[in-house]
């Protein structure tokens, strides 16, 4: 069985700790924004449960695009290493890294 997009956004961030991964995403037809590090996830725009099992990217989320920004993230000034990644694009990157 294949991780969820979110697990394996997660494992990239664990084994790449240096970026953050900034992903635009559609759930049930409104838009929300993710951060994901370190192997945690958190909505940037809607309140995130405190239980780490509760996913925040559901398998069902449409993914609009992928950042990727160097750590620490600064909203105010991000560093990005790219920009507009589409699913396609990262499935790539994880299918590298093995994730």
């Amino acid at each position: 069985m294949e991780s969820s997009i979110g697990k394996r956004l997660e494992q990239y961030t664990i084994k790449r700790p240096q970026e953050v991964l900034l992903v635009t995403v559609e759930i049930a037809g409104e838009e929300d924004q993710i951060a994901i590090f370190r192997g945690f996830s958190s909505s940037l725009m809607r309140p995130t449960a405190f239980d780490p099992d509760v996913p925040i990217l559901p398998d069902e989320a449409i993914i609009l695009k992928v950042d990727r920004v160097y750590s620490p993230y600064n909203p105010e000034a991000p560093r990005y290493i790219q920009q507009g990644l589409t699913w396609e694009d990262m499935q790539a990157l994880l299918s590298q890294m093995g994730v």
